[in-house]
């Protein structure tokens, strides 16, 4: 699945990259580049079935490394399988 880079939706959990970017006042280009150092460290990816990032997680990631947080968010275990339904 191809990465969004930027689109019209400004509100949800999963938003775009430019949007995520803007929210910590980074143009995309900068994001992009950083958000691949951090992902190593432990920023959430993107996630294939969303297409986005889960912003709570990203927030989360954040307060963990400025020290406002100590909880660790669990990433999804694997693939999912819709049809399994």
């Amino acid at each position: 699945m191809a990465r969004r880079t930027s689109d019209n939706r400004d509100q949800g959990d999963f938003p775009s990259e430019a949007v995520i970017a803007r929210s910590f006042s980074q143009t995309l280009a900068e994001w992009a580049a950083k958000a691949q150092i951090l992902e190593r460290d432990g920023l959430p990816k993107i996630d294939p079935v969303m297409g986005g990032r889960y912003l709570p997680a990203v927030r989360a990631y954040f307060n963990r490394r400025y020290g406002l947080s100590t909880v660790e968010a669990i990433p999804p275990d694997g693939q999912e399988n819709l049809d399994a339904l």
